[in-house]
């Protein structure tokens, strides 16, 4: 297979997406005065302005045709990322990222169970080589309580279930308008939330929720692209490479150290992804080039 079949539009969607959801969550870990759902409010406010201007522009309206998937989307977008907010203030960084993207587990799943997507059974085993890496990166860390343990699972399936929705838009709606709804849940929810419970940010915490607002538009429209035009297990499969950033940040601006058990969970989770994604791949490429010529 060529280079070109591998990393398809889809693919290179999640890419960028992923990578500016790790930087964003960067920006969160280096914000420890700000209460989650104040971050939350922020994050949201600066996407959902954005938002609005884009779909001015366009000419489309924000409402969208398919209202309840839409809020449903929104919704369960903003409990993944209020429950992944309270982890990564409560836990060590690596380790609340670590149980976020377990996601793609429960995205394959839900693939299979309500989109009608086919995984290949080596499929499965290379989602699990995947998390077997990502087991193995935590490790058994005695700092993450058994009550943020949950919380961390509970963001990844909450994230699971939007990814499924936003998979469910593809050719309903404008990503824009997927997206908006997302902003506009967690903007209402993050001001309810910041009433009861506010800090004022300082110095570089604007610029850094600034920041953080501009990278989840990004992030959120490459996301949204890519489900739209990929399959949903393997574009999110794609998620644990966030896992990588996740570490490499923690050595960068934590101090955190590699041990010889970080290094094998890496290679296991970087194996695990591309082998799900250039078995995915090859098998698109077979279906669409495989076709019965008739004898001469």
């Amino acid at each position: 297979m060529s280079a070109r079949q591998i990393f398809t539009p889809g693919i290179r969607h999640m890419l960028v997406a992923v990578l500016s959801f790790s930087t964003m969550n960067l920006l969160v870990k280096l914000m420890p005065a700000i209460p989650p759902m104040e971050l939350v409010f922020f994050r949201c406010l600066v996407s959902l302005l954005i938002c609005l201007y884009l779909l001015h522009k366009a000419g489309v309206h924000w409402l969208g045709e398919n209202r309840l998937m839409l809020a449903l989307r929104g919704i369960c977008g903003t409990m993944a990322l209020f429950l992944f907010f309270i982890t990564i203030k409560k836990i060590p960084f690596a380790g609340a990222v670590t149980l976020a993207y377990t996601s793609p587990v429960f995205s394959a799943m839900l693939g299979v169970l309500f989109l009608k997507e086919k995984l290949k059974p080596v499929q499965w085993v290379y989602i699990s080589i995947s998390l077997l890496g990502v087991a193995v990166l935590k490790g058994f860390d005695p700092r993450i309580p058994m009550l943020y343990f949950f919380l961390g699972i509970g963001s990844a399936m909450f994230s699971a279930l939007a990814y499924m929705l936003v998979r469910r838009l593809k050719g309903r709606e404008h990503p824009v308008v997927v997206v908006l709804h997302f902003q506009l849940v967690g903007t209402l929810a993050g001001a309810v939330g910041t009433a009861v419970q506010f800090q004022m940010p300082q110095g570089w915490d604007w610029i850094m929720l600034l920041g953080m607002g501009l990278l989840t538009q990004l992030g959120q429209l490459q996301l949204t692209k890519a489900l739209q035009i990929e399959q949903l297990g393997i574009a999110t499969s794609l998620n644990f490479l966030g896992v990588l950033y996740a570490v490499f940040f923690g050595v960068l601006f934590f101090q955190e150290h590699l041990t010889p058990g970080n290094i094998l969970g890496m290679i296991l989770v970087a194996a695990g992804v591309v082998a799900n994604v250039v078995t995915g791949k090859r098998a698109e490429v077979i279906a669409t080039t495989n076709v019965v010529k008739p004898y001469n």
